[in-house]
């Protein structure tokens, strides 16, 4: 095993990216289930569902955060799929 293919102990950095992104993903992700899952937003009693499923999602996210090799690379894939997923919801609430 090279020293480049190391997963790098950098836990402060890839747990910062697992809670603040982590979060901000699994928002993303309920909001998703919310709007365009069964019954649409006006769905009765799928308010408590979607409020006790987002700790789950979480949790997992925060999770796999520490499979990154990095802490940058954390951040970057994170990040880039926080971003990703926020733009295609905006897309989707204006164009409906």
């Amino acid at each position: 095993m090279t020293n480049s293919s190391k997963r790098q102990p950098t836990w402060l950095g890839k747990t910062l990216a697992g809670a603040f992104l982590g979060l901000a993903l699994s928002f993303i992700f309920i909001a998703f289930f919310a709007w365009y899952g069964p019954g649409g937003i006006e769905a009765r009693d799928k308010v408590q569902f979607n409020m006790w499923m987002i700790t789950p999602i979480w949790l997992t996210i925060f999770s796999f955060s520490y499979l990154f090799n990095s802490a940058k690379q954390a951040w970057l894939v994170l990040g880039s799929l926080t971003v990703l997923l926020y733009g295609v919801f905006f897309m989707l609430r204006n164009a409906l």
